[in-house]
């Protein structure tokens, strides 16, 4: 294969409309995601809670660590090594979301989408903003942010394609 060849079939792979809706549903992910951030910090700076209904709150918390708070550390290189994890599992996902079949490509970029946002606070603001507090009585769920949303609907669609796929 010739390299005008190359450069064609590589062109073709990217631009494929799987590939491109793909594209497009990680990037309006994304910017929900930051939208709602901004939007939530502009609110919440000077209050400390907001009632929403009995069982839903939006109470503004700074997460240092990884998804529901684990492995939080304010430490430099610790934190540092911890993103970088981050930003080399994302460009793999990336790869498998061009790789993949329609629905997986879908499935890949809710993920890439959220997780594109909060690594993107990790990155400009050292913290991820997490909002979304439910609460049952005094028991209280992780708080998260809607960049959390897309990644566990984007998991939890791979796992019901994979549970399927075995049955």
């Amino acid at each position: 294969m010739d390299l005008n060849e190359r450069i064609e079939r590589k062109k073709n792979f990217f631009l494929n409309r799987s590939n491109i809706s793909a594209s497009v549903l990680f990037l309006t992910i994304f910017i929900f995601d930051r939208i709602s951030k901004i939007k939530i910090v502009e609110l919440l700076e000077n209050k400390d809670l907001i009632i929403i209904t009995d069982f839903l709150n939006f109470d503004l918390t700074f997460n240092t660590g990884i998804g529901f708070g684990l492995l939080s550390s304010q430490e430099g290189l610790y934190y540092h090594l911890i993103s970088f994890l981050i930003l080399a599992i994302i460009m793999f996902i990336f790869y498998l979301m061009y790789k993949s079949s329609s629905y997986e490509k879908i499935c890949y970029s809710l993920i890439l989408g959220g997780a594109a946002g909060n690594l993107y606070d990790r990155l400009i603001y050292l913290s991820v903003p997490d909002f979304i507090d439910f609460h049952f009585n005094s028991y209280h769920w992780f708080t998260f942010n809607i960049a959390d949303i897309f990644i566990t609907l984007g998991v939890i669609l791979i796992l019901i394609k994979e549970i399927v796929k075995k049955s």
